[in-house]
């Protein structure tokens, strides 16, 4: 690293498609909003010449031109792809929402990539949220390094800045983050605050000029050696460390000076099998200027120390019946496989797929497979297996709004399909003649809820299909049509994301909607026995109806339902009749009997009654049962019910007291907790269900965006009686 130092492919940076998997890199960007990362890609489009000094490409538009609500929201909301070539490699670039909201996207982002750089701002630090992505890559063994940006700051120091990202990714091994770059800093300015110009390189011990707008090469003087000596030699011991040559240390130690080729090489290897994370720092390029600072340096070191494709194990691929299937892991010649990682819709070309090629070559025009499981259904689960044979359309290589197009896309490689209208975002694409289903990737559970309802009659006609699109492109996004409160729910994953859905719904499928107040699922239930009777007779000329019935009603346990009891003796009520009687019992207790919410967990028995020889029917006697209803429940003391949830929150040590006051003023009641490693408690807690429609916003500020939770229908309770009383007055006002 640092020895291509003019290497500029100018028009070559254009890039194609890859010829090999080894010459492919798939690289996502990784950090809190803010930290820079959409500047860092533009950066890096520069200096591989991608973009022209204006930041913009020669179709038109700039790199950063990928969604109208991310201009006006000034902030990512969507995974996006900027394809780049370097030296001979092309290199996937995947910018990633840094927002919590947008989660789903950066999953994405760490499914379709290989390696993750971790952009950290100087200004303002790592916070908890990356921190738990760090941990996230580190579990499944995917190579890392850190790039510090914003060190224009004010008070921004990269020394500093390293030994915050030690502390805070190095967990046992501190040793295992350490900087391959010191930065440079020009004459200080009027505030005192002197501006980094330069980078020197510890192993190489070469300094490299940005003030010119280029890179300059030069050779430190004497003066200079001493000050990097303390970083050199601590950089060094902890490329030996992580050697797979046992004999380096004993070399070392002894006094031999490692030739700079050996630990470069060495250094390659242990970012490529994630066990050392190099910190650099970089800087977009000033006006008129070719190449940011540290830009170089970042794509030696991607092209030089992240793993190729070949590198990576391919997701458990089974047949669609779930037999398992080995599939030999990126290889252009072997079967398809390849899947959906995003999904987004075009207004001129139509849908668009993102799609990450694991084996095989995908090519325009061919007939694939398409399988996948769509969105879980809420209380979980998988929802059904969809299939279907599609055409590919065109294949192509985004950059901004513009759109290369591609002749192939070989295993290992990011390609965009045009006109995949039945693929949705995880699906697996696969040869028609042996069809092949990959394993999901986890997705977070969306658990905030948004009820809507059409605008107009015209937006009522569109609402369907609208939010099926929008469905199918998020798998973060739930849609739910709520049978007992009648509403349509979009479960988000916090209020950013609803936005987004509201606005893509009207922007893109042109439907207008209101938002309305979340309503849960209440119950009624009987406190008591009591007793009813129900009369329906009308003797009016002709045909009459006559009906009458005697029931007592008393609660069951909860989870008991409706239970029907047939106490009649002597045949007051026919017997034809008994059925009519009990269906018009369950009918009315569907209805609700207090304030409209279905009637659970009672005993109707049936202990009397007379019929009519001539105008006692069916109708009649269903009639008779709902008014004994209604009547016994008129003088009787009627529960609203509420749905508890099983609620269990993940958190830091330092937020559980905070979680737990916070449950119990939400009338919760916490059963336990448990240590949960990490520094992470599990709270476990049941809370009324009305109580925590925000509960995904509110934990998240209550924690820092450091916490998550999970929620599971427990059963229904009793309300407390000042609140039933208060939604009691509400219904019969028509709220």
């Amino acid at each position: 690293m640092g020895d291509k130092a003019n290497a500029h492919p100018g028009a070559a940076g254009r890039a194609a498609a890859a010829d090999h998997p080894a010459s492919v890199r798939n690289v996502v960007l990784v950090g809190h909003s803010g930290a820079g990362k959409t500047t860092l890609v533009e950066a890096l489009a520069l200096t591989a010449g991608a973009v022209n000094r204006a930041g913009r490409v020669e179709d038109g538009g700039t790199v950063s031109d990928y969604d109208e609500i991310e201009h006006r929201q000034q902030r990512s909301v969507q995974l996006s792809l900027v394809p780049v070539e370097w030296d001979g490699y092309k290199v996937n670039l995947l910018d990633t929402p840094g927002y919590a909201d947008f989660v789903g996207e950066l999953r994405a982002g760490l499914r379709a990539a290989d390696a993750a750089l971790f952009v950290v701002s100087a200004a303002d630090g790592v916070d908890g949220s990356t921190r738990m992505v760090w941990e996230e890559c580190a579990a499944v063994g995917m190579p890392r390094a850190i790039v510090v940006t914003h060190l224009e700051a004010a008070r921004a120091d990269f020394e500093e800045m390293t030994r915050v990202c030690a502390a805070a990714f190095g967990g046992d091994d501190p040793d295992a983050v350490l900087p391959l770059y010191l930065p440079l800093h020009g004459a200080p300015g009027p505030d005192g605050h002197a501006p980094v110009t330069g980078l020197v390189g510890l192993l190489t011990q070469r300094l490299f000029d940005y003030s010119s707008g280029e890179r300059v090469e030069s050779v430190p003087g004497p003066d200079r050696l001493p000050l990097i000596e303390e970083a050199r030699n601590r950089l060094i011991e902890g490329i030996i460390a992580e050697s797979e040559d046992e004999s380096l240390m004993d070399r070392y130690l002894g006094g031999e000076d490692i030739d700079v080729k050996t630990l470069v090489q060495d250094l390659e290897r242990a970012v490529a099998h994630g066990v050392f994370f190099p910190v650099l720092a970089a800087a977009p390029a000033p006006e008129n200027a070719r190449q940011g600072l540290g830009t170089v340096e970042l794509l030696e070191l991607v092209t030089g120390g992240f793993p190729t494709p070949l590198e990576r194990e391919a997701p458990a691929v089974t047949a669609p019946d779930g037999t398992p299937r080995s599939v030999r892991a990126c290889d252009p010649d072997g079967p398809l496989v390849a899947e959906v990682v995003k999904t987004a819709s075009d207004p001129y070309v139509g849908r668009v797929s993102l799609v990450r090629v694991f084996s095989g070559t995908l090519r325009p025009d061919e007939t694939v497979h398409v399988a996948g499981h769509g969105p879980a259904e809420r209380g979980g689960g998988r929802s059904a297996l969809h299939r279907a044979d599609e055409r590919v359309g065109a294949l192509s290589a985004p950059f901004g709004k513009a759109q290369r197009t591609l002749t192939h896309c070989i295993a290992g490689d990011l390609a965009c399909v045009a006109k995949l209208h039945r693929a949705e975002t995880g699906d697996t694409l696969s040869a028609k003649d042996d069809p092949l289903l990959m394993e999901p990737w986890e997705m977070p559970d969306p658990l905030l809820p948004l009820a809507i309802r059409a605008h107009s009659k015209a937006d009522e006609d569109k609402l369907s299909q609208g939010l099926a699109r929008l469905v199918a492109e998020d798998p973060t996004m739930r849609l739910e049509q709520n049978q007992d409160t009648h509403q349509v729910v979009l479960w988000c994953l916090g209020e950013a994301h609803a936005d987004v859905a509201l606005e893509r719904l009207r922007s893109r499928y042109g439907v207008q909607v209101d938002v309305v107040p979340h309503k849960v699922s209440l119950r009624e239930t009987f406190a008591a026995r009591a007793a009813g009777r129900g009369r329906h007779v009308k003797q009016s000329g002709g045909h009459g109806q006559y009906a009458i019935c005697e029931i007592e009603v008393e609660p069951l346990p909860g989870g008991s339902g409706i239970e029907f009891v047939d106490k009649v003796v002597g045949g007051a009520v026919p017997r034809q009749f008994i059925p009519s009687v009990e269906k018009g019992v369950r009918a009315q207790a569907a209805r609700g009997v207090a304030a409209g919410y279905p009637l659970i967990d009672v005993r109707v028995t049936l202990l009397d009654g007379k019929a009519h020889s001539v105008d006692s029917s069916d109708a009649a006697f269903q009639t008779a049962g709902a008014l004994a209803l209604r009547e016994a429940a008129a003088g009787a003391r009627i529960h609203l019910l509420e749905p508890v949830a099983e609620v269990s929150v993940l958190v830091g040590d330092d937020y559980v007291g905070a979680v737990m006051s916070d449950l119990s003023g939400r009338r919760g009641r916490v059963v336990g907790t448990e240590q949960a490693g990490g520094g992470r408690t599990l709270v476990r807690a049941e809370v009324p269900e009305i109580e925590i429609g925000r509960y995904a916003v509110d934990l998240r500020s209550l924690s820092h965006g450091t916490a998550r939770f999970s929620r599971r229908y427990a059963r229904h309770e009793p309300m407390p009686p000042q609140l039933g009383e208060k939604i009691r007055r509400q219904v019969e006002e028509g709220a």
